[in-house]
């Protein structure tokens, strides 16, 4: 198991996994994404991922890729998979970080975000920012 640094409560691995997937979802174009540290508060993980595609196909095809981008970085494989009959929502439990890829109008249903609100949200996209800005030079 990983272990929590001073920066955050949550273990730098499983930071590292989701901020791996954080980027594989932008990769299929997912919308409002957020890694939320949930450490101090969950006994069941350390991190979550929300995010959201436009319909059922794009749903799949983020949690898809979020999966194979995890493991192709080395992380966990995922433990537990629910959501895959419908694609409203999938859950992927990697154990230290757990992806909840919605769809918009379920998203906005259950609002997890607000209900983990107060927590701290853990930056995924400077990664992308630097590339984006290399890319334009």
């Amino acid at each position: 198991m990983s272990t929590a640094s001073p920066s955050h409560p949550a273990g730098d691995d499983y930071v590292q996994w989701a901020q791996i997937a954080a980027r594989a979802a932008d990769d299929k174009l997912a919308t409002n994404t957020l890694v939320v540290d949930v450490a101090e508060v969950l006994a069941i993980t350390d991190i979550f991922l929300i995010t959201t595609g436009s319909n059922p196909r794009q749903v799949r095809a983020i949690a898809n890729n979020i999966e194979a981008e995890v493991a192709r970085a080395g992380g966990p494989h995922t433990l537990r998979r629910e959501g895959h009959d419908t694609f409203e929502w999938v859950l992927l439990d990697f154990g230290g970080f757990i992806c909840h890829v919605f769809e918009e109008e379920h998203r906005a249903y259950y609002e997890l975000e607000r209900l983990w609100g107060d927590r701290p949200r853990l930056e995924w996209a400077a990664d992308l920012d630097e590339a984006n800005a290399d890319e334009e030079e």
